[in-house]
C-alpha cells in the first residue's frame, strides 16, 4: 500500500541552505529537507546517469567511464546487484515513502529495460546490451527474445524478478510488458526447480529428473575425482542462491496470491533440510552433485563445508519457516549453529571451507595460474573471500525469537537525524554523492587508483533508503 504525503518542495535557495547547514554539522533535518535532497539525487541519477533506464555499479564523475564487474561499454547496463534492479528498488521505495509518481516512473523505466533484456529461458544474466533498444527495438516475448543462460548467481535473476513483480503491483498490473516479464520469469523459475526442491546456478530450460537423496560424504578421493565441468547445472547454494530465490518466491506469493509460489518455497526448504551434511559437520556445502555429495566449482572452490553459505542457509530456513509456519524448517538450525561455533577460527571468523570429515580449515595457494590446496592461510589469493565474519550470535537470537514467538519482531529502529543530516550534507550541488576510493576491494573489483573520485550505485541505494526510511518514520510522528 502506498504511503503518501503532501510534498512541499523548497526553493533552490532554501535547498542550498539545507545543504550548507547540514554540511556544517546540523543534526536537525525536516521532512522537507530530506524530501528535496532525495528528489535532487534521484533526478540526477535518473536523468544523467541512466542508460535506457538501466544502471551499472560505478561511474567516473564525468560519466564517460562506467564499471559493472569490470569495464562496462556505453551500451551495457548491469542486472546483478547493485545494478539496475536494486537501483530500481530504491526508486520504488522512494515512491512508497512519498507517493511522488516521479519515482514510480523511474522504477518503471528500470523494469522495462529488464523486460527488454530477459532471455527466452525466462531469466537474466549479469548484464544487458541496450544498443538495439536505443534504436527503438523491443522484445515482446517468445521467439523474439535472445537465447542465453538464465543465472541465479549473485542474485541476478532473483533481483530482476523482485523489481518487475513489485513494479507490476505498483502499476496495478496494467503495464503489459512488465506483467508479461514477471509471469514469464516466475514460470521459468518454477520450471528450473529440481524435484528435491533445489535450484541450479543457471538454466536454459526445465530441470531434468533426478533422484531425491540426502547429503552424504563422497566415498572417492574428492581431491582428484568427481570434478564436474558444468557445475552450474548442479544443486547450488553458492553466493546465497537459495536466499535470493526465497525472497523472490515470498514476494511473488504476496503480490499474486498464487499458492504455487509458497509450495515452491516449501520445496526449497525441504531441499535445505536434505542438504545438511551428516555428523561430524552438520552444516552445508556450496554446491552438490545429483548424488548429494559436495563438489568442486571453480578451480579455487573445493568441496567442503562452507562457513558463509551455511550461515546463509540458516537465514533462508528461517525465511521459509516465517512464510509457511512449518516447524520442521527450524529443526536443522541448532545443530548447525553449535557445529559452526565450534569451528570458529582464532580471530572469531569462519573459514569459507572446512575439509570434509576432518573439519580442518581449507584454503588455496596460487602458483601462477594454478591453485593448490593448503591448510596454511598466510599467503591467500586476494580475489576471493577465504574467511567470513561470524553472524552466529545474531542467528541464534533470531532463531530463539522464532522458536518462542513464531515470528521475528519487526525492526522498529528509527533512522537517526544525524545520519540523515550527513546524507543530505554529502549531496553536492549537482545531486551527486561522490565516493573516494580508499580501500583495496570494491563491488565488482574495479582497478581504481587510491584517491580516485567516483559515483557508486551502492552508495546511491543506501542513501536513498536512509532518506526514504526517515520520511516514513517522520510521517508516523
Amino acid at each position: 500500500m502506498i504511503r503518501s504525503f503532501s510534498c512541499c518542495l523548497l526553493t533552490v535557495g532554501a535547498l542550498l541552505g539545507v545543504l550548507v547547514s547540514s554540511s556544517r554539522g546540523q543534526d536537525r533535518i525536516s521532512r522537507d529537507d530530506a524530501a528535496v535532497a532525495m528528489r535532487k539525487a534521484a533526478t540526477f541519477y535518473r536523468e544523467k546517469v541512466a542508460v535506457e533506464g538501466g544502471y551499472v555499479y560505478h561511474y567516473s564523475l564525468d560519466l564517460a567511464q562506467r564499471w559493472g564487474e569490470g569495464v562496462a561499454s556505453p551500451d551495457q547496463v548491469w542486472v546483478q546487484p547493485p545494478g539496475t534492479p536494486t537501483v530500481g528498488m530504491s526508486f520504488l521505495n522512494a515512491y512508497e515513502a512519498t507517493g511522488d509518481s516521479y519515482y514510480l516512473d523511474a522504477a518503471r523505466e528500470a523494469a522495462e529495460v529488464l523486460a527488454y533484456g530477459q532471455f527466452r529461458s525466462g531469466g537474466w544474466t549479469n548484464s544487458i546490451d541496450v544498443a538495439r533498444r536505443r534504436e527503438g527495438h523491443r522484445y515482446s516475448g517468445g521467439d523474439k527474445r535472445r537465447d542465453g543462460n538464465s543465472s541465479l548467481d549473485d542474485g541476478q535473476t532473483q533481483s530482476a524478478i523482485q523489481l518487475v513483480v513489485l513494479v507490476d503491483e505498483a502499476l496495478e498490473f496494467e503495464n503489459e510488458e512488465i506483467h508479461e516479464s514477471a509471469m514469464m520469469a516466475l514460470d521459468a523459475l518454477l520450471a528450473a526447480q529440481f524435484a528435491n526442491g533445489a535450484f541450479p546456478q543457471a538454466w536454459r530450460g526445465p530441470a531434468g529428473k533426478q533422484p531425491v537423496r540426502k547429503a552424504s560424504y563422497p566415498d572417492y578421493d574428492w581431491r582428484t575425482e568427481g570434478r564436474i565441468k558444468e557445475y552450474w547445472d548442479m544443486y547450488t547454494l553458492n553466493d546465497n542462491v537459495c536466499g535470493y530465490v526465497a525472497d523472490a518466491l515470498v514476494t511473488a506469493h504476496r503480490v499474486y496470491g498464487d499458492e504455487k509460489y509458497l509450495a515452491a518455497l516449501a520445496r526449497l526448504g525441504d531441499f535445505l533440510i536434505l542438504a545438511q551434511m551428516p555428523d561430524p559437520q552438520p552444516a552445508w556445502a556450496q554446491q552438490y552433485n545429483y548424488d548429494m555429495h559436495p563438489i568442486w566449482a571453480r578451480a579455487f572452490e573445493p568441496p567442503g563445508v562452507s562457513g558463509d553459505e551455511s550461515q546463509e542457509t540458516i537465514e533462508t530456513l528461517m525465511k521459509v519457516f516465517e512464510a509457511t509456519g512449518e516447524p520442521k524448517y527450524l529443526e536443522p538450525i541448532p545443530r548447525a549453529i553449535a557445529y559452526l561455533k565450534k569451528s570458529l577460527l582464532p580471530d572469531g571468523r569462519l573459514a569459507r571451507y572446512y575439509e570434509l570429515k576432518t573439519n580442518r580449515p581449507l584454503y588455496m595457494k596460487r602458483n601462477g595460474r594454478q591453485y593448490e590446496l593448503t591448510y596454511d592461510d598466510s599467503d591467500l589469493p586476494s580475489h576471493y573471500g577465504w574467511k567470513t565474519d561470524s553472524r552466529l550470535e545474531k542467528l541464534q537470537q533470531r532463531y530463539n525469537e522464532l522458536k518462542e514467538n513464531g515470528r521475528r519482531p519487526s525492526d522498529s529502529r528509527r533512522v537517526s537525524e544525524s545520519r540523515v543530516a550527513q546524507v543530505v550534507g554529502d549531496l553536492d550541488e549537482q545531486g551527486r554523492w561522490i565516493s573516494v576510493y580508499d580501500k583495496e576491494s570494491l563491488v565488482g573489483q574495479p582497478k581504481f587508483q587510491r584517491g580516485m573520485k567516483y559515483l557508486s550505485s551502492d552508495v546511491f541505494i543506501r542513501n536513498m533508503t536512509t532518506l526514504g526510511r526517515y520520511l516514513e518514520d517522520s510521517s508516523k510522528d
